[in-house]
């Protein structure tokens, strides 16, 4: 008996001190962060959109950002840092740190007759911050939807506004489809005249800053620049800088990306000014891949914004701070989604977040270089157009279709012809260059003996030889410009039969960790691990949330508003 007793007491304390040892595990990096952070830090999120793999320097050094480069280089890069194929679903990803299909978003962007919105039953990351003390400040592009003021920034926790409310605009009219869109706080706001957005931006971000009393109340300040979304604009001091780029699309975009540099630059003179610098945590990242058939580059990654390839999630990111990061100057490789700024930052701020979000806290993988505590996560789930994405481990699922866009696509720095499609940004190949010259060759050799059957045989050489020795002939330039349209047409429909040819298979499965590139589709010689992962993606789908796909409305129309866009119609 005694024995026994002496056993039992014997497991009975084992039991007890396993149970310790979790509890103290458990509350392990709670008493990091209270270690690290003894005051509640200020937090700059810079959020830039349509920005690609490709468009900063620290992965391309022919981009010309000295203010970002410094501090991502003085900081932690992320180099798995993940968000959606899109705007909107980002945005909404950011600001609840749910997926985009648990809230409804999951199908595209909102559009501006469209009473589509981020829904209100979530807390926000700025309402969570408030909740502990935080003055809460937006600066630019929302794009969650407007139709309501209830939906609006100053509605879902910032205590101003500075922006506008839609997807895109003029930035130097801040008008898109016929209507104005432009607002401090709910006051439509009208900035001097021909000013970029992107210097807008900046200086009122700086007047923010300068304004604020950094011992009496902690910070934290969204600046979502419009940059470098289309169209493309920008001050020529900018794109002068980029004058070896012969391609005028890129040349133009890598000059907005110069001028968000410039505006970041403005921020961070103004936190030094006031110095924040010494209790300063700085996020920057953008909200999907670059646009490859305008612009940008997500090159060596496959794919474009609005796909789900590496290229149209997969992000440049980082995080800087002078005094909050423990191992710095290094590149960090563990995931990280979108979805985990909101309990990162919330806690790290002293708050506390929903134990139900898809986001997860990443601090000391952020902090201190541990291994990222997330190993899966959702590209997305679209019931709309029954598409749907998943990681999980070093492997990749796609189900459906990626997207549009499934090529591999470099940035352009030679001149892009004179098309329709080529003066809206779309960047064409050098390989459907070539596959134009190869047609052009077999349609001569095909139309040699009769000149009459093609007179466009001829009008090409005399064409291109008019435009060289006419100088001002106002004539012979068109002649030769009318030529260029006519040969770019073809260039659009070569390229149109490129992109069929590459239509992906239904079901498509990667190993990242050797193949990021996505080069090689590996579902059928993994059967398992093809239905394991489909079993995963089966688990998923069982919690969406019916997407929001609302039909336009005429109620949204500017025109019912003085020209302006404007909440009021749903």
């Amino acid at each position: 008996m005694q024995k026994l007793s002496q056993l039992k007491l014997r497991h009975t304390m084992m039991s007890s001190t396993c149970i310790n040892i979790i509890l103290g595990l458990a509350l392990l990096p709670t008493l990091i962060l209270a270690i690290d952070v003894k005051v509640q830090p200020h937090i700059l999120f810079i959020l830039a959109d349509d920005l690609g793999w490709n468009d900063v320097s620290w992965n391309n050094p022919d981009i010309k950002m000295p203010t970002l480069d410094k501090l991502a280089r003085k900081g932690v890069i992320l180099n798995s840092s993940y968000v959606q194929p899109t705007c909107s679903p980002s945005r909404g990803a950011l600001m609840t740190g749910y997926y985009p299909y648990h809230i409804g978003m999951q199908h595209g962007i909102v559009k501006k007759y469209q009473p589509k919105f981020m829904p209100k039953d979530k807390e926000t990351l700025p309402e969570a911050l408030k909740k502990v003390g935080y003055a809460t400040h937006m600066v630019g592009k929302w794009h969650l939807g407007f139709c309501n003021w209830n939906y609006t920034p100053t509605y879902r926790g910032f205590d101003s506004f500075y922006g506008f409310y839609s997807g895109a605009q003029n930035y130097y009219t801040h008008k898109h489809y016929g209507g104005y869109d432009f607002r401090f706080n709910k006051t439509v706001h009208h900035p001097p005249k021909m000013r970029y957005s992107t210097a807008l931006f900046g200086r009122r971000a700086a007047d923010i800053i300068l304004e604020h009393d950094p011992d009496s109340q902690p910070l934290f300040l969204y600046l979502s620049f419009q940059g470098v979304h289309t169209p493309l604009q920008v001050p020529k001091k900018y794109s002068n800088q980029y004058s070896h780029i012969k391609n005028k699309n890129r040349r133009i975009y890598s000059g907005m990306i110069t001028a968000m540099d410039d505006a970041v630059s403005l921020v961070m003179r103004a936190f030094q000014k006031k110095q924040y610098m010494d209790n300063l945590l700085v996020v920057f990242t953008s909200d999907n891949g670059g646009a490859s058939y305008i612009a940008g580059s997500n090159w060596p990654l496959r794919g474009s914004k609005a796909t789900v390839w590496e290229g149209g999630t997969r992000v440049p990111t980082f995080i800087y701070s002078k005094s909050l990061l423990k191992k710095t100057g290094i590149t960090q490789n563990g995931l990280v989604h979108v979805t985990d700024w909101v309990p990162t930052l919330v806690r790290l701020a002293g708050g506390q977040t929903s134990p139900f979000l898809d986001g997860i806290d990443q601090w000391l993988t952020l902090s201190r270089g541990w291994p990222s505590p997330r190993h899966e996560f959702v590209y997305n789930i679209n019931d709309v157009k029954r598409t749907a994405a998943i990681r999980s481990g070093d492997y990749k699922l796609i189900v459906g279709s990626p997207g549009r866009y499934n090529n591999w696509y470099p940035a352009k720095t030679k001149p892009a012809c004179n098309s329709k499609e080529a003066r809206q940004g779309y960047m064409f190949e050098d390989r459907q260059l070539k596959h134009d010259d190869q047609m052009d060759i077999k349609e001569q050799k095909s139309l040699q003996g009769w000149w009459f059957t093609s007179p466009l045989r001829y009008i090409r050489g005399f064409a291109h030889k008019a435009v060289e020795v006419s100088g001002a002939s106002k004539a012979w330039q068109s002649m030769g410009k009318w030529y260029e349209q006519y040969r770019c047409d073809r260039f659009m429909k070569a390229h149109d039969r490129e992109e069929k040819a590459l239509k992906p298979p239904s079901v498509q499965l990667f190993n990242l960790k050797d193949d990021p590139l996505e080069k090689n589709n590996i579902a059928a010689q993994k059967p398992v691990l093809l239905k394991k992962l489909m079993r995963k993606l089966k688990a998923y789908k069982k919690t969406l949330v019916k997407a929001q796909n609302q039909p336009h409305t005429k109620l949204a129309h500017p025109k019912n508003y003085d020209n302006i866009w404007s909440p009021g119609w749903c």
